[in-house]
């Protein structure tokens, strides 16, 4: 059974370690956030095992391209064997519910299996009840 983990980030945050193995990860930014800040999380997600990136919300495209250059940075900028390459996109003209659904029932990577999801919330505020709810309906 597919595992799905929720965790809300602010720009306040201290960044926690995570145990998910090999993971796709749906970031849903509801608030903008320096730059500095962008890029340690993205490396940070690139780190802690994040294959698939997914990106949706404010300055969605922005966070796939830093996840891209932590992920060439990660191997300095070198060749990324292929179990290792993450693969990033960002969704800024779909709906919450239709990146949901592609996450849940598309997303993939060809090098490796990922049975985890993080649904990653960049919010002044949890909503893990219903963000929750809605993945599920995905």
């Amino acid at each position: 059974m597919p595992e799905v983990v929720y965790l809300r980030l602010d720009k306040e945050s201290e960044l926690p370690q995570l145990s998910l193995g090999s993971f796709r990860a749906l970031v849903m930014i509801e608030s903008e956030v320096a730059a500095l800040w962008q890029n340690a999380v993205s490396d940070w997600l690139v780190r802690s095992g994040c294959l698939q990136m997914m990106a949706w919300g404010l300055g969605c495209s922005s966070w796939d391209d830093s996840v891209d250059w932590a992920n060439i940075e990660q191997f300095a900028f070198g060749d990324i064997p292929d179990e290792s390459f993450v693969l990033t996109s960002w969704h800024e003209n779909q709906s919450l519910q239709e990146v949901m659904h592609f996450c849940k029932h598309f997303a993939g990577h060809p090098f490796a299996e990922l049975r985890t999801t993080l649904l990653l919330h960049i919010a002044p505020e949890p909503r893990e009840e219903e963000i929750c709810s809605l993945y599920g309906d995905a």
